[in-house]
């Protein structure tokens, strides 16, 4: 038996690989750059929301520091039971908050982390969504 082959992702861009598709519900949440906005607005058929009203297909959180992290309980509350929360968060040594503290505070939401990708020079995306066993 051959060893099973490593996908690559190399060639998808940011918003396939966050699975974004164009009639998503999506909210935005933290300070998000102009450019990351209107690149995601230009994938969709209505523009990303700044208000958390509702159920979401996809939240995108920002996070620069580990007072950012108290956002995780409310926008976990907003998610559609199959959604997704993308943080967006330090990466690299150093980072604060740490990885470690960005997947707890998670947990702690009642999300469980499940992929992943890279974001920026400065900052890496983690996928939360609700588990399987609490979907209704």
């Amino acid at each position: 038996m051959s060893p099973r082959a490593e996908r690559d992702y190399s060639a998808r861009s940011l918003f396939e690989k966050l699975g974004i598709f164009a009639e998503a519900h999506v909210a935005l949440a933290g300070g998000h750059d102009d450019a990351f906005v209107g690149a995601l607005n230009a994938e969709l058929t209505r523009p990303a929301g700044v208000a958390m009203r509702g159920r979401y297909d996809f939240i995108f959180l920002r996070v620069n520091e580990p007072r950012d992290l108290t956002r995780f309980a409310s926008a976990a509350t907003h998610l559609k039971p199959n959604g997704a929360l993308w943080v967006f968060h330090p990466k690299g040594r150093g980072a604060n908050p740490t990885d470690a503290q960005v997947r707890a505070a998670g947990i702690s939401a009642g999300l469980v982390d499940n992929k992943i990708s890279a974001y920026t020079e400065s900052h890496t995306a983690t996928r939360f969504v609700i588990p399987r066993a609490r979907r209704v």
